[in-house]
């Protein structure tokens, strides 16, 4: 099983979702951002990086998370992130639709690029994944993309080329939605999400 620390930023929808709720369960440490600097890993299998983290302290941070990237640690990053610095990837910023689902014949616009994937067969759903997108990224080839738009975009994938360890990359802001009380499939999402991130075939 594996240890989630969860880099803290301590704004309300951080709180509810990972102090408060029934997900407080998968995370085995709160690193609050102002101490990461200096926090000893030691023990951490996945650093989780959540939406709306404060992008001055994240900075900051960057080379320690690289560290522990390539000391075989799995960092995964939540919502579109506010400057480059994710490995070898292209971000493309796109106008979010937040009504798509109130249109005639809706369309998500995504598609589920690797249905045979354990996330996929144990634990979620494509449903469970879609509410709106912020962009999506272009990732280095040989990455697995598992939920993309549908002209080839990802919405969420996996990097294992980038660094000498995983990073788990999504465009989706469920803690945020989640932590601020609306969205309800953000809500399915973690409940598949974070079990997958201790338990899972990552």
């Amino acid at each position: 099983m594996k240890k989630i620390a969860v880099v803290y930023g301590g704004s309300s929808h951080h709180h509810r979702t990972y102090k408060t709720s029934e997900f407080a369960k998968y995370i085995n440490r709160l690193i609050p951002i102002r101490e990461l600097e200096t926090a000893s890993l030691e023990g951490v299998d996945v650093l989780l990086i959540p939406s709306q983290t404060h992008l001055g302290l994240l900075e900051k941070n960057v080379e320690k998370i690289y560290a522990f990237a390539n000391d075989g640690g799995t960092v995964v990053t939540l919502g579109p992130q506010g400057f480059d610095w994710l490995p070898s990837h292209k971000w493309e910023f796109r106008p979010t639709n937040f009504w798509w689902w109130l249109e005639k014949d809706p369309k998500s616009g995504l598609v589920l690029s690797a249905p045979e994937h354990d996330l996929f067969t144990n634990y979620l759903t494509l449903s469970d994944a879609t509410w709106h997108q912020h962009g999506v990224y272009w990732p280095p080839e040989k990455c697995e993309v598992l939920v993309s738009t549908d002209d080839g975009g990802a919405v969420l994938y996996i990097d294992r080329v980038s660094t000498k360890g995983t990073w788990v990359n999504t465009t989706l802001d469920p803690d945020f939605h989640y932590g601020s009380y609306f969205m309800p499939a953000t809500e399915r999402f973690l409940r598949g999400f974070l079990p997958w991130l201790v338990e899972g075939q990552l």
